[in-house]
């Protein structure tokens, strides 16, 4: 899975808009969305927000964890515990990234917000760096990596699978074959 995959999961996120016009209740594989009045709450997908948002057709309500208090606590927790912390969404980079792409006008203090979320993710990735330099040098079997999202494990995955294999091939190729016999002089 590559990043952009993950990113299409990730517009399956529920987000808040404000319409600007009128619309009955609309019928999708996915479930029902709507009705959708001028200047009422609706929760729909990101990917219809930011369709919407394009053609101008609504303001985007940011989530409520994208806030810059709570994303400041978000991340001095973060930078203070040696595991991964809990997040405020299993895909807060992806939905960040649409929505500061698509609808910063939207989202009050953006840059901050930006900056923030990039702080959480580079904490958070030096400590899978560390975790991961850890259990190669252990020679563990198996690693317990919990509160990760699918983004992050997507981004170390790649590399961390790579590392693992030649570790074993270098393990297996330096141990004495039971087949082969020694012979005394």
């Amino acid at each position: 899975m590559d990043a952009s995959e993950v990113e299409f999961l990730a517009e399956k996120e529920m987000v808040t808009i404000i319409p600007n016009f009128s619309l009955d209740k609309i019928y999708l594989i996915g479930g029902d969305l709507g009705p959708f009045n001028p200047g009422l709450p609706v929760n729909v997908p990101l990917w219809l927000a930011i369709n919407l948002k394009q053609r101008q057709k609504c303001r985007l309500l940011p989530p409520e964890w994208m806030d810059v208090e709570k994303l400041e606590q978000l991340r001095d927790e973060e930078r203070k515990e040696e595991t991964f912390t809990p997040v405020p969404s299993p895909h807060y980079m992806e939905v960040t990234k649409l929505l500061l792409n698509h609808a910063s006008d939207n989202i009050p203090k953006a840059d901050t917000i930006r900056t923030l979320i990039k702080d959480l993710w580079d904490t958070r990735m030096a400590k899978l760096r560390v975790s991961a330099d850890s259990f190669v040098r252990q020679q563990e079997a198996h690693a317990k990596l919990d509160n990760l999202t699918l983004m992050e494990i997507n981004t170390s995955g790649a590399f961390l699978t790579q590392a693992l294999n030649h570790m074993y091939k270098l393990r297996t190729n330096l141990q004495p074959s039971e087949s082969t016999q020694s012979q005394d002089f």
